[in-house]
């Protein structure tokens, strides 16, 4: 489940309640308390329990009892905060094996803002203690503020993509667009998934999803159609880029990387970082 952020949309935790089989609901953060879970078991209801773990350092993440704890939940959910914390006490850990393990096992993950944010094959981790906005990230695609981290979390059919949250309102799509073309670099076949915040895609099992969110929200999918130009200390130039809107009547297939039923679509560029010709919702 991909919670792009801000207020829940308490039908997509419902679904994921169903798909955990109603029972043993294991919350992680790595800032606050335990008022998700309690969100959660009082507010969403539906299943047995829910656990909250908050990590306070990486030492956490060699626990045993941490690690039983992961191997007994039926669904794990990974809350907001910042990511890079994330980063720096799980990967290379048996936390981060734990969590590939629970998803081989076909049980349900989900996270909402930073912890979507870490669960494609290359996360942006704001690594720098920053959060990089469209107008840097596109002057400087290349460049060390754009801090991606790969090798971190295995979701198989999020192998080649690179998360972004809050998306819309914080008018996110031109760093998108730079992570992707970074990204790239390393992984040819890369592409960018946006989740408006409020909003949730529901990735069922076959690798479909279906959006949950109040009136306006969307998911974003980006694809290239051309290949980006980037050099370290330069703006981003890209002739085109697809950019698919994902409402409530679409239908995302993330081993197609197709889109039924649109809500938008069309063909986006950089011109010296410069964003042009972008769709969105009317």
């Amino acid at each position: 489940m991909l919670v792009g952020g801000g207020d829940w949309d308490y039908r997509a935790f419902r679904w994921f309640a169903e798909r955990a089989g109603h029972g043993h609901i294991v919350v992680l953060r790595a800032s606050g308390e335990g008022e998700a879970g309690e969100e959660i078991f009082n507010q969403v209801g539906g299943v047995a329990s829910v656990q909250t773990l908050v990590f306070r350092s990486r030492v956490a993440a060699s626990d045993a009892r941490v690690l039983d704890i992961l191997a007994r939940a039926d669904g794990i959910f990974i809350a907001g905060g910042d990511q890079a914390n994330y980063v720096r006490f799980w990967k290379d850990t048996p936390v981060a094996r734990a969590l590939d393990a629970h998803v081989r096992k076909g049980r349900p993950i989900g996270g909402t803002s930073a912890g979507l944010a870490i669960l494609g094959g290359t996360a942006y981790g704001a690594m720098d203690g920053g959060s990089i906005d469209s107008q840097e990230a596109l002057a400087d695609p290349a460049g060390p503020a754009v801090t991606l981290v790969t090798g971190f979390l295995h979701m198989p059919r999020l192998a080649h993509v690179v998360t972004d949250t809050h998306f819309a309102r914080r008018d996110r799509l031109g760093r998108l667009f730079a992570f992707v073309a970074k990204a790239r670099q390393k992984d040819p076949k890369a592409v960018g998934l946006g989740v408006d915040e409020g909003a949730a895609l529901c990735v069922e099992a076959d690798g479909t999803a279906q959006l949950l969110s109040p009136p306006g929200g969307h998911g974003w999918l980006v694809q290239p159609t051309t290949r980006p130009t980037l050099q370290p200390g330069q703006p981003l130039d890209w002739a085109g880029v697809r950019v698919t809107g994902i409402g409530p009547d679409s239908v995302l297939d993330l081993d197609r990387l197709a889109v039924t039923a649109p809500a938008f679509e069309g063909i986006a560029r950089v011109e010296r970082g410069v964003l042009r010709d972008a769709p969105g919702p009317r």
